[in-house]
């Protein structure tokens, strides 16, 4: 059964329809919200928060997107929710220091890494460590842009932001993930 068909089964009421959806993205669902939570417990709770919110609204959803997209949606703000209620102030703001941002004093020397092997292995290290210290706005642009592969549109509809803003909000996301590389090799060498 395609999906459009299983959505308006499951808004009669179908529970097999509905649990058809939940099997066919809990994965994508968990996946997205452990990339933006870094947590496996709270990428669990949000899972399950979007599940409800999905069964809650899914009258709401009117096909002009993609389930995904909509379910995108519903992930972030759960995630933004979660992460406003939490302490303020973990994360790097990327508007305030915007000159140091962009500022590469001493760039780094790819060729001097000295094993393949342990290359990527590290590699992944400082990325996901810089990722996490992404402010959430700027990480969930992130990861819906270079992670997921959506387009600045999709973005644009999950995020409720203006393409112009998502643009904005990533490309300071990768100057900022850039900076701190180039900062991790730097102390690495």
């Amino acid at each position: 059964m395609d999906e459009l068909n299983l959505i308006n089964k499951a808004k009669e009421g179908d529970k097999e329809a509905l649990a058809a959806l939940v099997k066919k993205y809990e994965q994508t669902v968990y996946n997205f919200a452990f990339k933006i939570c870094r947590d496996k417990d709270k990428a669990e709770n949000m899972m399950q928060d979007t599940f409800l919110s999905m069964i809650k609204n899914l009258h709401q959803f009117d096909g002009r997107s993609k389930l995904s997209t909509w379910l995108y949606r519903i992930i972030s703000n759960n995630c933004l929710m979660s992460v406003r209620k939490a302490r303020p102030g973990r994360f790097v703001s990327l508007d305030d220091d915007e000159d140091n941002l962009y500022e590469e004093k001493i760039p780094a020397d790819w060729n001097t890494i000295p094993f393949r092997s342990v290359e990527n292995i590290e590699l992944k290290k400082i990325l996901d460590d810089s990722i996490a210290k992404l402010a959430p706005d700027y990480r969930i642009v992130f990861l819906l842009r270079d992670v997921e592969g959506l387009s600045t549109e999709e973005t644009a509809k999950i995020t409720e932001l203006s393409a112009a803003a998502v643009k904005s909000r990533l490309h300071r996301a990768r100057a900022f993930l850039r900076k701190e590389i180039n900062e991790a090799f730097q102390h690495e060498i």
